[in-house]
């Protein structure tokens, strides 16, 4: 599929959204739903727009694409700082019939402003929270056990306060659970130090070529794994010199090498319950088109 601007793809959806409007949201979603839930998009890609003031746009454009479930960034964000009433931002997204159950929040937000944005998601209705990476200290791309285990036994108590509250924790894939440690990746070794209940996780598609094959991860680790992100991977782009880890220009889901099928089938073992394509609006206009043709 040709990449199409955001404005082209407003001309060309205009009748669908009219026909669409007739329908019930519940309805929409059922036309293109894999693993029974709503497709999401993680707003990163976007932040631009929010921090132009154009959230409501942003949303009104999400929905007309057939997005049914956003993931935000929190007010910690630069970008993102005009989302901090949440009573405001839950009615924006109520009125584009848009789902807000997860969000990301930056570690500092989560070491020392814990309860007030605990408040904030709440009041927007997610039941989720996370952030990146644990950010440990990382040199020439090893770190030290004592680090992964203080990152790991701080995290734990983040989750188990993220859960007095009625909410989920869990950890994104970057940086620090990339690293080697002992020989070992990172993550995997945070796998064993994190708390199965007090912390879920959240895969990272493109960061595969360095952490692994998600298929394995999900099988290894059952309900472990409680949301992904989504981004189209090229294997044969990922090869050494070839881009780094991932692989040079975007390639749409759906139209890159990944066997999306199987990832989803897997996704039902490791638990997964939200999924967010977190690409460009190009690519993400191919994604949401291609996750309306996944049956799983």
């Amino acid at each position: 599929m040709t990449a199409i601007s955001r404005r082209e793809f407003l001309k060309q959806s205009a009748t669908d959204v009219a026909v669409a409007g007739f329908l019930s949201i519940g309805a929409r979603q059922l036309c293109a739903n894999p693993l029974g839930l709503p497709i999401g998009s993680q707003t990163y890609p976007h932040r631009q727009r929010i921090k132009d003031g154009d959230f409501a746009g942003l949303c009104k454009d999400m929905a007309a694409l057939g997005v049914g479930s956003l993931e935000l960034c929190s007010p910690g964000y630069e970008e993102f700082s005009s989302l901090a009433d949440a009573k405001q931002t839950k009615q924006i997204l109520e009125d584009h019939g848009l789902m807000c159950p997860s969000s990301h929040f930056t570690l500092e937000e989560l070491r020392t402003k814990q309860q007030q944005i605990i408040a904030w998601a709440k009041d927007i209705g997610m039941t989720q929270m996370g952030t990146a990476s644990l950010d440990g200290p990382v040199h020439n791309g090893v770190t030290t056990m004592d680090a992964v285990k203080k990152a790991a036994d701080e995290y734990n108590k983040i989750g188990e306060v993220a859960a007095e509250a009625g909410l989920q924790q869990f950890l994104h894939d970057e940086r620090f659970e990339m690293s080697k440690v002992e020989g070992r990746l990172t993550y995997e070794v945070l796998l064993e130090l994190l708390d199965p209940k007090l912390v879920k996780m959240q895969f990272q598609m493109s960061a595969m070529r360095v952490v692994g094959d998600p298929v394995m991860y999900f099988t290894k680790y059952p309900g472990r794994f409680i949301s992904m992100h989504l981004q189209g991977v090229d294997l044969k782009a990922l090869a050494p010199g070839a881009g780094g880890m991932r692989g040079g220009p975007g390639v749409a889901v759906g139209k890159d090498s990944l066997d999306w099928p199987k990832i989803f089938t897997a996704a039902k073992t490791g638990g997964v319950k939200n999924y967010f394509l977190e690409q460009n609006w190009d690519l993400t206009v191919q994604g949401v088109a291609y996750l309306k043709t996944l049956n799983v």
